[in-house]
């Protein structure tokens, strides 16, 4: 009897974490929380002013922290049962890894966690009564510390391991994006062909005539796609 479950790879975007209470920047015209996005989410913004790009992740994180994963982070979870699920998101929030999922790889950094500017490897994970940072703020070594975040204009460093991963599935599925955003964008086009895809959306970008749109939010589409795969399941 052959158990090797089907490997279902997911990309999910802001719109993932909007039924959370996360806001995004696309939400109100390059302003993210009243503020010019590039001030606070660019390599030149934080060289520019650190202290500002400190206290607006130091706000974010005081925001996550009382968030709680929705319904459609839970329905990724219990997709486990029956795929080997991959997760590649844009978001820096751990919602997924609060709801349970097994496989998640961030493109765009972690909003819980810092690293130092002096050795980008040196990563720290942040704890909920430790959560503030400043330029001022040092690792155990006296290095500096910055968000662990890819800002606008640095490169993406797991970007190979998430095209790795999306030339392996089984099924792929893109959520709550807008597919403007690269180069998580550009995944769809090393998805092997004849593999299913699917979109969820409630305001999807144009896609070729081979993917299955889903227009619904994160949760209800996410409801959706789980019975049309039992129904794929249970016809093979």
């Amino acid at each position: 009897m052959n158990d090797v479950k089907p490997r279902l790879v997911i990309s999910t975007g802001a719109g993932m974490s909007a039924e959370s209470g996360i806001s995004t920047f696309r939400d109100s015209g390059g302003l993210w929380e009243n503020y010019n996005v590039m001030d606070v989410a660019s390599a030149d913004g934080f060289a520019r002013n650190p202290k500002l790009v400190h206290e607006f992740y130091n706000a974010r994180r005081r925001d996550l922290l009382k968030a709680l994963p929705n319904a459609g982070h839970l329905a990724l979870r219990e997709l486990e049962k029956y795929y080997d699920v991959y997760i590649i998101t844009q978001n820096v929030d751990d919602l997924h890894e609060r709801a349970g999922s097994s496989n998640i790889l961030h493109l765009h950094g972690e909003l819980m966690k810092v690293r130092t500017i002096e050795e980008p490897t040196r990563i720290y994970t942040l704890d909920e009564e430790h959560i503030e940072t400043t330029p001022d703020s040092i690792d155990a070594d006296g290095n500096h510390l910055r968000p662990h975040i890819v800002f606008f204009q640095e490169a993406v460093p797991n970007i190979e391991r998430a095209i790795e991963w999306t030339q392996l599935a089984d099924i792929f599925v893109v959520i709550g994006t807008s597919l403007a955003v690269y180069p998580a964008a550009s995944l769809l086009h090393y998805v092997r062909r004849g593999v299913p895809v699917y979109y969820i959306d409630p305001n999807p970008a144009p896609v070729s005539a081979d993917v299955t749109v889903i227009r619904k939010g994160a949760s209800e589409g996410i409801a959706e796609l789980t019975r049309i795969l039992e129904e794929n399941l249970r016809g093979e």
